[in-house]
């Protein structure tokens, strides 16, 4: 698997040194990312909006335009 940003390069090459993971995992996935140039840090991917918290939004909006109806 390559890696996905330069701190993540960083931390394995920190596992490697302090020998949490062996050097063949470490050149494995160097190996494998080769010379990509990779971002400082990946970020989280936005959370998609449920159906059950877009039928609230309507149905809020809804009710917002029936009030000012009725004045």
């Amino acid at each position: 698997m390559p890696f996905k940003s330069k701190a993540q390069r960083r931390k394995f090459a920190e596992l490697l040194v302090n020998g949490e993971i062996s050097p063949e995992t470490y050149e494995e996935w160097n190996r494998e990312t080769g010379s990509k140039e990779l971002p400082e840090r990946v970020k989280p991917k936005a959370k998609k909006k449920t159906a059950k918290r877009k039928a609230k939004k309507a149905n809020k909006a809804k009710k917002a335009k029936r009030t000012v109806r009725r004045r």
